[in-house]
């Protein structure tokens, strides 16, 4: 394998990076691979808390393509066994750990989403309890000798908490040390991980000193905002992009965002280089690019990497004939009208809504359509002799017919 030069490599990852305890350290690394042919161990722990992966998780995952692609040796580590514990970094409470059961079947589905993006003859996948799992007792005793927990108890979280007079199981305090101890058994040269694993990453760095091995760098990605542009995204807040959503669902969810949201994503959820993304931005503001045009090519960009081009094409086509031409959806649904209905009554039957409230609040809202046009009052009356497209929010769409 041919690596590039050294300032090429750091340039690259340093793209859409947070922070690099050391980028001396990382330039001294990255030399010595060089000139040994050796390529660096790049070690990311995964702990497979749900089945799903969203658009915020490949920051990290384009992280490691960056390193794959300069020749380096990417160990994706589901964690398994610390998966037991359940990682407290952010929470204000004890997390409840999973069962095997559960992290087995969760850890099948990351295998399969992160390929999307990774190559899967250049990936190494480990399960940490392969050495977690076999631990002696004097073996633990010994690790958590190597930390104190006045050092631990600085952790933001463990702080608050204890401050606070919230209880910290002794097992949680395991966790940092545990996730450490993954470095030490990978002999691990760089970890990746998002900005809220950094003391969890500086303890692998100080254990792998206490085992007498060359501490790893460090290499933080920040959180990425959701469709909201304010939260971090979110399944459970409902401001998630997740990479097994339809192409036209992603296109839809991503020409939502704002402008500048827009460009945080180019740089986190893209390759495109750094200088090209000032360039369009630069475009944008002196009014020689329609913000709208770079938003479409940001969205194809995405569904390429996650579907196919031809599944970026044909959701922008999709998106044309919904937004711009108020067009209904290629693969709209049929609904029957077997009498004349009032709108509520129809929207509520069919389940569309839950409830005549929520049909209210959704149309004072305006989220309601007929024919792409507003009804003054939820109480009209659809004729049955006729035909409607109705559309509620911004991408259900629903074409109402009269019965057969």
């Amino acid at each position: 394998m041919n690596f590039p030069a050294v300032a090429e490599q750091i340039d690259l990852l340093k793209k859409g990076a947070l922070e690099i305890i050391s980028t001396e350290d990382l330039g001294k690394k990255l030399d010595r691979s060089l000139k040994t042919k050796k390529p660096l161990l790049v070690k990311v722990g995964f702990d497979p808390t749900a089945p799903d992966l969203h658009l915020g998780h490949t920051v990290l995952i384009r992280k490691m393509k960056h390193f794959q692609d300069l020749g380096h040796t990417v160990v994706f580590l589901i964690g398994d066994f610390t998966g037991l514990i359940g990682d407290p970094s952010g929470r204000n409470k004890t997390r409840p750990p999973l069962s095997q059961e559960e992290i087995a079947a969760n850890a099948e589905t990351y295998k399969e989403q992160i390929f999307k993006l990774l190559d899967p003859q250049k990936t190494v996948i480990d399960f940490n309890s392969r050495w977690l799992g076999v631990l002696t007792p004097v073996e633990i005793i010994k690790l958590t000798a190597a930390y104190t927990v006045a050092r631990i108890l600085e952790r933001d979280d463990f702080s608050k908490r204890y401050k606070n007079g919230e209880p910290i199981s002794v097992h949680e305090l395991l966790y940092p040390l545990m996730q450490g101890y993954d470095s030490v058994a990978l002999h691990a040269d760089v970890e990746l991980g998002g900005s809220d694993q950094k003391f969890n990453l500086l303890v692998g760095r100080e254990l792998q000193r206490n085992y007498g091995q060359e501490p790893q760098v460090i290499i933080t990605t920040p959180l990425l905002e959701g469709l909201d542009g304010i939260q971090k995204m979110s399944k459970s807040l409902g401001n998630y992009i997740g990479i097994h959503e339809s192409p036209t669902e992603m296109f839809g969810k991503v020409m939502s965002v704002s402008d500048e949201l827009m460009f945080r994503y180019y740089e986190l959820l893209t390759d495109v280089p750094a200088r090209e993304i000032a360039r369009i931005k630069k475009d944008i503001e002196n009014e020689k690019l329609n913000p709208m045009t770079a938003k479409i090519d940001l969205a194809k960009s995405i569904i390429a990497d996650f579907h196919s081009a031809t599944a970026a094409t044909a959701a922008e086509e999709e998106f044309i004939r919904i937004f711009r031409n108020k067009e209904a959806p290629a693969d709209v649904q049929v609904l029957n009208l077997n009498a004349d209905e009032a709108l509520v009554d129809f929207i509520v039957r069919h389940g569309i809504l839950a409830s005549r409230g929520e049909v209210k609040r959704v149309h004072a809202q305006g989220g309601i359509y007929i024919d792409n046009e507003r009804p003054e009052s939820i109480t009209v009356t659809l004729s049955k002799g006729k035909s409607y497209l109705l559309k509620i929010g911004k991408r259900k769409f629903y074409k109402i017919k009269p019965a057969d």
